[in-house]
């Protein structure tokens, strides 16, 4: 499985310290003794409103309540030393300041139920995806696999980034990675139809181009009941990469439906690899009559492949600089593991954006082990890749 399903927000969420809800506890002490202090014409009391909407932003609702409360009887207290309740300023300034202060309690009660609400359905989503993706196993035959799935910082932005690892009827494993347009619950239903497809027919057809076709078929004929309209208007499709390595020759396959180039790492060189002809994307027309073409490219002992969503090389710093991933893993070799290679890309993804990146973002690397040894086959079977 590699690394586990990782939410940005989880990783880097880190507790708040207690030590910054004293703050306004404090400042309602320093407010309070300095106003005893000073003569009756100077009034401090009104700076005590500072605390509750201080308090707001650094806790809940109780402890803002607890702060109010405390700014409320400051006040009450200062009163009592310069004059009594009953002067019509102090009445003025505790009514005042109860005023706000409920208000203040009440804004924050607001924000709480929508942070929960928003946590709750964030958490659905979450769990959804998880369920759908079902995280492939760390080895398949011949390969090892590692696996990261990091969700968008917006909760409005999780999206249905996808990918699967299924063994084939022959000793074979077929590999999907994909992207929904949409974004939210209805992107998730529309990378279902993907998976179920993929899954279904991976140990069902013999070849890549008659596993893609079902798979296209699914997707044309489901696509309409899942779609929420309403939300996302325009075209709605799924850009997708299908991949078939035997575990018996270093030839592979591979059929892009629109979606990112995958890479390949041999040694210290990594390879885009680039089909001649790309497939439009999943739902974005009709059928082919006929069954796609596959290419085919080499996965030989050793070799990485890092298949990947847009919202990797998509992802942007704070100075708007998209994230040029081939050139960032080149610079992380050489690395032991597929595992090693994706802690880097993690590491360095979240560096690179200062943060919780904008969209869902996949990243799914596979290993050919060294166990087996192929012949080369001749350089014109091959899919020509570039270096990345």
């Amino acid at each position: 499985m590699g690394l586990r399903h990782a939410s940005v927000d989880h990783l880097l969420e880190q507790p708040l310290s207690r030590g910054l809800v004293a703050i306004p506890l404090g400042l309602i002490v320093a407010i309070t003794v300095v106003d005893l202090q000073v003569p009756n014409d100077v009034h401090l009391g009104p700076l005590l409103v500072v605390a509750p909407a201080l308090t707001a932003s650094l806790a809940g609702t109780a402890m803002t309540a607890l702060a109010g409360a405390l700014a409320i009887t400051a006040q009450t207290l200062i009163a009592v030393f310069h004059g009594g309740l009953t002067t019509p300023n102090h009445l003025a300034q505790i009514t005042a300041l109860t005023l706000l202060s409920g208000l203040t309690v009440f804004l924050r009660h607001i924000q709480e139920r929508r942070e929960r609400e928003l946590g709750l359905a964030r958490s659905v989503a979450e769990t959804a995806q998880l369920v759908l993706l079902r995280p492939p196993p760390r080895r398949v035959g011949p390969l090892r696999v590692a696996w990261l799935y990091l969700s968008a910082e917006d909760e409005t932005q999780i999206g249905g980034d996808l990918f699967a690892v299924a063994r084939a009827d022959r000793p074979a494993t077929r590999v999907v990675i994909g992207d929904v347009r949409g974004k939210g619950l209805a992107a998730i239903a529309e990378a279902s139809l993907v998976l179920g497809a993929f899954r279904e027919g991976a140990h069902r057809y013999d070849t890549l181009p008659e596993l893609a076709g079902a798979v296209e078929d699914s997707v044309h004929r489901n696509l309409a009941e899942v779609v929420d309209t309403e939300q996302e208007l325009g075209e709605h499709f799924i850009t997708a990469l299908l991949l078939d390595i035997p575990d018996d020759t270093a030839q592979a396959k591979i059929i892009n439906f629109g979606h990112p180039a995958p890479l390949r790492v041999r040694g210290r060189q990594v390879t885009a690899l680039s089909v001649r002809h790309p497939v439009p994307p999943l739902g974005l027309c009709e059928p082919a009559g006929s069954p796609r073409s596959a290419e085919t490219f080499t996965v030989e002992g050793g070799d990485l492949l890092v298949l990947y969503t847009d919202g990797v090389v998509e992802a942007r710093s704070p100075g708007g600089v998209f994230y040029p991933l081939a050139e960032r893993i080149t610079s992380f070799l050489p690395v032991n593991s597929p595992d090693a290679l994706l802690r880097h890309i993690h590491h360095d993804l979240l560096r690179h954006v200062g943060g919780s990146p904008g969209d869902d973002a996949a990243v799914l690397v596979i290993e050919r082990t060294r166990s087996r040894h192929f012949p080369r086959p001749q350089p014109a079977a091959h899919l020509d890749g570039h270096p990345g």
